[in-house]
């Protein structure tokens, strides 16, 4: 199973403010979107910095400035934010240990595990932030 960290949950907040206010068409600050998702500003400012290296937010300096979506919230996956700040595979651990898959023979759950993994990694990539417009 996948679990992600908690910035990767906060990219997901801020991208669904942002999705949320796209038809707007203006720019939302952190301290906006801190507040409307119950997040720190540090984090928010964090995520924002990070989701803007990545290509996946664009950020304007300035007392007017803000964030918005670089692309239409359609064409933004929960994997796409997921995979901004986490590396996936990297998360997938077995239940029985460090010392059992990759170490000799797979654990009992191995191959039902890696199904059930990829099988959530797939649902993420299908959903977009078009709900949140």
């Amino acid at each position: 199973m996948l679990s992600y960290s908690k910035v990767a949950q906060a990219g997901i907040a801020a991208v669904s403010y942002l999705a949320s206010v796209a038809g707007e068409n203006r720019l939302a600050g952190s301290a906006e979107i801190a507040e409307s998702r119950r997040i720190s500003r540090q984090m928010i400012a964090k995520v924002l910095t990070m989701l803007s290296r990545k290509g996946l937010v664009e950020g304007t300096p300035g007392p007017s400035g803000g964030y918005r979506l670089s692309r239409p919230p359609a064409e933004i996956s929960l994997l796409d934010i997921v995979t901004a700040f986490d590396d996936p595979e990297e998360r997938v651990m077995c239940p029985f240990g460090p010392h059992w898959c990759g170490n000799g023979a797979p654990c009992p759950l191995h191959d039902r595990l890696m199904e059930m993994h990829q099988q959530t990694l797939d649902q993420l990539a299908a959903e977009s932030f078009a709900q949140f417009q």
